[in-house]
Formats: C-alpha cells, structure tokens, sequence
C-alpha cells in the first residue's frame, strides 16, 4: 500500500474514532425508553418495563415466541406502539452460549480483543466471523496473571433476533447473557437509527475538516496578497515622502536670496573633498594603500596597490560617497610590488550623512 493510502487509511480510522467517542455520550443523553426481554428454558421470551421503585411497571409482560418471523405478529398493538423507538435488552438463555475461561497475563489486558478474536476458533466451535462473543471483566489472580469468561456463541441466530426486534420498530438492540448467574455480558449490540446518526456525525466531522483545510488555505492565500499589498503600498508612501523631502529642500535652497542661504546652498550641493578622504581611509582593506589621490572638482583618481583590485569598484559603489567607480588605466603586477597596481576614477557625491 501506498504512502498515501496508508495516511487515507488512517485518517478514516482517525475519523471513525472520534465519531464514536461522540456520539457514545450523546446517545447516553437521549431519552431513549428501556424493555427487558428474557428468555426462560423453554425459549419463550418475556418482555416487560424495568420496573420503577416502589412500583411495577406499566405494562402487564407479555410472552411472546421465539419462532423465526413471528416475534412482531406475536405482539400486541399497545406493545408493538411502546417498542417503537425503544431500547430492547435481550437476556438469552446460558445454554445457547458457550463459556470458556482463559488465563492470561496482565499485561495482556491492553490487547485483549486481539488475543481473543486469534483464538475464538480455537476456543469455540465458531470462526470470528462467525460467532458473536464478549468477555467477563478480567480478575487479577496469583502470579501476576489475569482471568476472564469468553462468552460466545453463533453470530446468524443472534442477528437474526436482534433484526426481528429493529424490524417492529426499536432503535437498539443489545443482546447479552448472564453467565452462571454473574453479571450481564452483552455479546451484541444493534442500532437501526444510530448507525444513520454515527453515518451524519462521521460525514460532519470530515465536512469540518475539509472546510477548515480549504479555509486555511484560503486565509494564507489572503493573507500572502495583504502582505505583497502593503509591501507596496509602503513603497510608495515612502518614495513619496522622499519626493516631498527633496520638493522641500530644493524649494528652500532655490529662494535662498542671502549669502548665508547661499552659501548653505553650495554647501549642500558641493562633495567635500575632507568627507571623501576620510570615508576613502575607511573603506580600503587593510592589504589595499594609495600612492596617488587626486581630487578634480566632482572627480576623484585613485592609485595604488592592493591584492584585489576588482573588489575596489565595489566597495565605492556601494559608498554613499563615491558612484560610477572605473578603471582608467589597465592594473598591472610588478615582480617587486606586493599585490596589483590599480588606477581607479569615480565620481564623488555630497552626502553629509542621515538627516542633511
């Protein structure tokens, strides 16, 4: 089996699980009205209320025969009315069930139903598809070893009686039996409406699931545009406000009409020849020494020797200070010179560091 049939598998297991835990409490929670049927030696069954405290119970009981088909002719329309929609608890006699005891040890009680299921054809004239069967709650005994009472007996006879009992009309079926006058086992249980309600419950949650998949999907797709959406939004306002900014300054440096504006002016629009040489002794790698700097108006020449002269150009672009960095004359390498001989031409810029 594939990866992803393996992950589909379990999934459904997964669903199936929690529909069960759910709806376990919520069928306890329904108002669901109880009839005991027994069945004495002689196969005749008798069906009856719980009664209540201190009373009898509201009905006569009524003995009804086991034949095959014969259990819905056999009652009455006021009992046929009152097992609508009720809960039949079935008492089989012993004898239709075989017993057997088993001895286990304790730490087997985490995987009971296994162990049982691999040995009911051992253990009992049937397959275990083709016996229904519980066990007796285990009992801690010497040794470190646990006992119980496999209750089992033929799957066909069983079903075909609690069928009988969902065919006039009732919403479960539980068929158990006590074994040598111990506490009930039940061995079977049907539901004619509850499997309909496990069915819904299970498509809902996987409904849910999908919907909450396609929701989140669909938030991150939203939330992935709302982000390159602001994203540019903050570019242009912050392009913006630069354009104001320069809108500003240039508009108060051309009305500047007095010799101090003047001279703020050629200030802000004039590189500084010190600014450059000091950001020019910052920049250059400890293995890198000028020999010759000049300085022509807006134009700097630079020569000297490094070990990497190609990572020079570089290092200007990326100064605010310096911009359009080229070679103007070829590097050579002399046997007596540690590194390479560069000629480098740049432009300078006035810049006078944050808030100028």
């Amino acid at each position: 089996m594939s990866s992803l049939g393996l992950v589909a598998k379990a999934f459904s297991l997964w669903i199936e699980t929690v529909a069960r835990t759910v709806s376990a409490p919520l069928e306890k929670l329904k108002s669901v009205r109880r009839i005991e049927v027994v069945e004495d030696d002689a196969g005749i069954f008798t069906m009856q209320l719980p009664a209540k405290p201190g009373k009898g119970g509201d009905m006569p009981p009524c003995r009804i025969a086991a034949a095959e088909g014969q259990i819905c002719r056999s009652l009455s329309p006021e009992w046929a009315a009152m097992i609508r929609g009720g809960r039949i608890e079935v008492l089989l006699r012993p004898s239709r069930f075989v017993f057997r005891q088993l001895d286990l040890p304790s730490r087997a009680v985490e995987f009971l139903n296994g162990i049982i299921r691999a040995q009911i054809d051992r253990l009992t004239p049937w397959t275990a598809s083709e016996a229904v069967y519980h066990w007796t709650p285990p009992r801690g005994v010497a040794g470190d070893r646990i006992e119980l009472t496999i209750v089992a007996t033929g799957r066909a006879a069983v079903v075909s009686l609690a069928q009988e009992f969902s065919d006039c009309g009732a919403a479960i079926v539980e068929v158990s039996t006590a074994p040598f006058g111990a506490e009930r086992v039940m061995v079977h249980n049907q539901r004619a409406g509850g499997r309909t309600g496990f069915g819904r419950l299970r498509l809902a949650l996987v409904a849910g699931l999908a919907t909450a998949a396609v929701l989140a999907v669909l938030s991150r797709g939203v939330a992935g545009l709302l982000c390159d959406s602001y994203d540019t939004q903050q570019q242009q306002i912050q392009r913006r406000i630069a354009e104001r900014r320069a809108i500003l300054r240039g508009s108060q440096i051309g009305s500047a009409t007095t010799p101090i504006e003047l001279l703020a002016r050629r200030k802000l629009t004039t590189p500084s020849s010190v600014m450059a040489i000091e950001a020019l002794s910052a920049l250059l790698p400890d293995d890198t020494y000028a020999t010759d700097v000049r300085i022509e108006g807006n134009k700097l020449q630079l020569v000297g020797i490094t070990r990497n002269a190609p990572s020079l150009i570089q290092i200007l672009e990326q100064s605010p200070h310096f911009s359009s960095a080229v070679f103007f004359a070829p590097t050579t390498r002399a046997a007596n010179e540690p590194g390479e001989r560069f000629h480098i031409e740049a432009r300078l810029k006035a810049h006078f560091g944050f808030g100028s």
